[in-house]
C-alpha cells in the first residue's frame, strides 16, 4: 500500500498511535492537531485522503468536513467517531463524508477504508486531467493509447523501428491493437505519405488467396479476360500489414517468403517481377514458434519476419490504463454520434477497472459506445470491485499456487523461486488455504 494520508486529531497519543500503524502499512502520513491547519494543506491538487476525529476543539470534524469539501467536493474524508457520535457521523455521510469508523476499531478496518479512498481519489484526479488534456496531433500518441509502463515502452520501440526499414512481427491476442501498431509504424516512418495496405490472411478464401495476393494477367485463370492487380502490389513503396499470417496455407507461406526476401512479386501468368520496395509488418494471435513446432508454419518465414517482435499486453495486465482508455473511447463515440458524453463517476470507473476484459481494447471500446447509448449503464463485474488490499491478497495466493503447481508441490523449490523463507511460505499457505498435496505431481 502507498499514498498520502492527512491525519487530524487533537489527542497526541492517538495521533502517534495511528501514525505508526499507518506508516507500517506503507502510507505517507502527515499528522496535525488542529483542523484549521489541515485546511491549509487541502486543495484540488491534493492527491491523498483525510482522516479526522469528530470531537475536536475550535473546529470539530463536521465543520472541518464542510470546509474541506468546499475546497474540493471530491476529496475523500474519513471520520473517526466515538459510540455517542454515530448519529452525527451518519449525518456527515449525507454531507459528503467518504466513510466513518466507530471506536474502538481494528487497524485493518481503517487501512482498508483508506486504500479504497486513495483509489477513488486517484481516479477523480485522472478524470480531471482527462478533461483538461487536449487532443494530440502525434499519430503515435493517438493510435497507441495508454500511459502505463507497458505502452510507453511500446511507443518508444515503435519510434525506433519506424526510423529503420526493418520488418516487424506483432504478437497479441484479439483486440490488443495489432493493426494500430502497424499503422503507427507506418505513420511515423518516412513512408507515411505512401500506401498502407492491410491484408487479413484469415479472411481470404483458400481457393482464391494466391490470386488475391499476387494478382494475375489476362487469361491466366479460367474466366479472366482481364488482368487484376494483387493486394500486395497496392502497397508498393509503403507498408504492407499481413494480419494473422499464421492462417496462410503452407504453399502461400513459401511464396510470401520469396516476396519478403526479393521485395517483388510475380503475378500469376506473368514472366516479369513487379518490385514492391515495401516494409512488411505481420501479426499473429498466437506465438508462431508453437505453429512451427506443430508443422503448420514455416520456420524460415518466421525467422524472416521476426527481425523485430513486439508483444502486446492484455488489457487486464495494464489496469492502470483502463480508466483513461474508457473515457477516451467514450469521448470518441460521443463526437462520432454528435452527442454529449455523459459524466462517469469514480465508483463506476472502479467497477470498470475490476473487469477482466477478455476482448481487450475492442471490448472496452464497445462498452464505451454502449454506455454512451445508455444500453450498458452499469458496466460492472458480477461481484463488487475488489479493494487494493484484496487484489494484493488474490495476487499473492495465485502466485504461490502457480509456483507450487510448477514445482510439483515441492516446498523447497517453491520458496526458493519466490524468494521466501520456509516459515514465511508455510504461513502464507496456511493463510490462503493452500495444501501442497493438491499440487504434487502424479507419480
Amino acid at each position: 500500500m502507498s499514498g498520502e494520508v492527512l491525519l487530524v486529531d487533537d489527542d497526541e497519543d492517538i495521533r502517534e498511535s495511528l501514525t505508526q500503524t499507518l506508516e507500517l502499512k506503507g502510507f505517507d502520513v502527515t499528522a496535525l492537531a488542529r483542523a484549521d491547519r489541515a485546511l491549509e494543506r487541502i486543495g484540488p491538487g491534493f492527491r491523498g485522503v483525510v482522516v479526522s476525529d469528530i470531537r475536536m476543539p475550535r473546529m470539530d470534524g463536521v465543520a472541518f468536513l464542510e470546509a474541506a469539501l468546499a475546497r474540493d467536493p471530491d476529496l475523500p474524508v474519513i471520520l473517526i467517531t466515538g459510540h455517542g457520535d454515530v448519529p452525527l457521523a451518519v449525518e456527515a455521510l449525507g454531507k459528503g463524508a467518504y466513510d466513518f469508523i466507530e471506536k474502538p476499531f481494528a487497524a485493518e478496518r481503517l487501512t482498508s477504508a483508506i486504500a479504497r479512498a486513495l483509489e477513488k481519489r486517484a481516479l477523480c484526479l485522472e478524470l480531471r486531467d482527462l478533461r483538461e488534456t487536449k487532443a494530440t496531433d502525434d499519430p503515435l500518441e493517438a493510435l497507441i493509447l495508454g500511459q502505463g509502463a507497458a505502452m510507453t515502452d511500446i511507443r518508444r520501440k515503435i519510434r525506433t523501428i519506424a526510423a529503420s526499414a526493418l520488418d516487424v512481427l506483432v504478437v497479441g491476442e484479439t483486440g490488443t491493437g495489432k493493426e494500430h501498431v502497424a499503422r503507427a509504424i507506418h505513420l511515423t516512418s518516412d513512408r507515411a505519405d505512401r500506401p498502407f495496405v492491410t491484408i487479413n490472411l484469415a479472411a481470404l478464401p483458400p481457393d482464391q488467396i494466391e490470386a488475391e495476393l499476387f494478382g494475375h494477367v489476362a487469361g491466366a485463370l479460367p474466366g479472366t479476360p482481364r488482368g487484376r492487380t494483387g493486394r500486395l502490389e497496392h502497397g508498393r513503396g509503403g507498408t504492407i500489414f499481413l494480419d494473422e499470417i499464421s492462417s496462410a496455407p503452407l504453399a502461400v507461406q513459401a511464396k510470401l517468403l520469396r516476396v519478403i526476401e526479393d521485395r517483388a512479386i510475380q503475378p500469376i501468368g506473368a514472366s516479369d517481377l513487379v518490385p514492391l520496395e515495401a516494409r512488411f509488418v505481420a501479426s499473429s494471435r498466437v506465438p508462431l514458434e508453437d505453429r512451427v513446432a506443430e508443422g503448420s508454419f514455416r520456420d524460415d518465414l518466421l525467422y524472416r519476419i521476426n527481425t523485430v517482435t513486439l508483444r502486446l499486453p492484455l488489457l487486464r495486465e495494464r489496469a492502470e490504463d483502463v480508466p483513461r482508455l474508457f473515457l477516451t473511447f467514450l469521448d470518441m463515440a460521443a463526437r462520432r454520434s454528435e452527442r454529449k458524453a455523459p459524466d462517469v463517476d469514480p465508483d463506476t470507473l472502479m467497477q470498470i477497472v475490476a473487469r477482466d476484459w477478455p476482448g481487450n481494447m475492442r471490448e472496452l471500446r464497445n462498452a464505451a459506445e454502449l454506455f454512451l447509448l445508455g444500453l450498458d449503464d452499469a458496466p460492472a463485474p458480477d461481484a463488487a470491485p475488489l479493494t487494493l488490499a484484496e487484489r494484493v491478497e488474490r495476487f499473492e495466493r495465485e502466485a504461490i499456487a502457480a509456483s507450487l503447481a510448477a514445482n510439483g508441490g515441492s516446498l523447497k523449490a517453491t520458496y526458493e523461486s519466490l524468494g521466501l523463507g520456509r516459515k514465511t511460505l508455510y504461513e502464507k499457505m496456511q493463510k490462503h488455504g493452500l495444501n501442497r498435496e493438491d499440487f504434487e505431481a502424479d507419480g
